[in-house]
This record gives C-alpha cells, structure tokens and sequence, in this order.
C-alpha cells in the first residue's frame, strides 16, 4: 500500500506542475482513478441495478412464502437464477476499488505541499475548510449517491440513507480541506457514471413473460 500512496504523491505533483494549482491536480487526480476504475465500477452499477429492477419480485416471494423460509430461500435463488444474476457480483469491483481508495486518501492526508495550497474559497487544501462549505457538500453528495445506486428497502437502510452522510459531514469537518474536495469530486464521478450507465432490460419473474 505504501507504493502505491508513493504513487500518488507523485501524481499529486505531476498534475500540480501542469496545472500550478494543488485544487486542480486533486481534481484530475481524482479523475485519473475513476477513470482507472471505470470498468469495475460499471460492472458494480450493472450488479446493483439488476438487484433493484429484481428487489420488488424478491419481496413478493418473501411474502408469499413467509412461513417457509426454505422456500423462500429456494423461489429466490430461481429468481436470480432465471435472469443471470449474482447477489454478490457488486462486492468484487468494490473491493478492488479500495486500494485505489486508501491510498490516495493517505497520499492526501500526508501530502506535503510545495507551492500555494489555496484554492478558490479554501485558504489551505490541507487544513479544515473554514467556511464549512466542503463537508456540506460531502454529505449532499454521499446522500445523492447512495440515493440512486442502493435500494432503501428496510428500515436499516433507510436509516443509513442519512446516517452516513451526516457522518461524513461530520469527519470532513476535521479532514484537510483537500481530502474533502477528493471525496466531493469522487462523489459527482460516481453519480455521473450511474446516470450515464445503460438500464438492463427487464427482469423475468413472477407476472413478467418467459
């Protein structure tokens, strides 16, 4: 992992010597590792959007058969079976994605800046955003993002629609201002690309056509 933080450090200062702002080189940075990561995390969207489009069949089951959770267990696994399905293919890509992650949130975290390190509002990238406005938009972003690609299909899912947003708000107040804008821009990749992603075609199951 140390290698890898190495890495983009390194990229940190690369981008910094073609843009001559650190804001920037954050931001291409950030771009760079999505981009980086763009087929694992189009198969995820994929994944998470099959389990959504198959959620109310899956419900349906559940409640057909809520007295034999054999059976239900059974219905399910044909459900999934039926239109090609993986309950745990979204797991993969996002475990592939946390390397990528956490090395670039210890590249921020440690950076030592060379040159100007303010960027637009932000007197220095790596201190806490004095004017609160980069944690807010943590968790507007956190929010909308897990809003679209995650299914709040009980209540403790529900609960955490809200929950981890406010909580990243909550550390981004004491994050250097450049982690936060790394987890902003990273947020607004990621709810782009599930916009831009292609729905799958409709599910079969109980009450569609075979």
């Amino acid at each position: 992992m140390t290698w890898l933080t190495s890495v983009m450090q390194q990229g940190m200062n690369i981008f910094y010597g073609w843009t001559g702002s650190y804001g920037l080189a954050i931001i291409f940075l950030t771009l760079g590792i999505r981009l980086l990561l763009a087929p694992f995390q189009y198969t995820q969207v994929r994944s998470t959007q099959k389990m959504m489009m198959l959620e109310p069949q899956r419900k349906a089951i559940e409640k057909k058969y809520k007295n034999d959770p054999q059976k239900v267990n059974q219905e399910t696994m044909e459900l999934w079976r039926k239109n090609k399905v993986n309950p745990l293919g979204g797991c993969l890509p996002l475990l592939l994605q946390f390397p990528f992650i956490i090395a670039l949130f210890r590249a921020l975290d440690r950076f030592q800046y060379l040159g100007p390190a303010g960027f637009v509002w932000i007197p220095h990238l790596g201190r806490p955003d004095p004017l609160f406005i980069l944690p807010v938009l943590t968790g507007i972003t956190t929010w909308w993002q897990q809003k679209i690609s995650t299914p709040a299909t009980d209540q403790t899912q529900k609960t955490m629609l809200f929950a981890m947003p406010i909580l990243i708000a909550f550390l981004s107040l004491r994050f250097a201002a450049g982690l936060a804008l790394y987890w902003v821009v990273s947020n607004l990749l990621a709810i782009i690309q599930q916009y831009l992603t292609p729905k799958p075609l409709p599910v079969k199951g109980e009450g569609t056509s075979k």
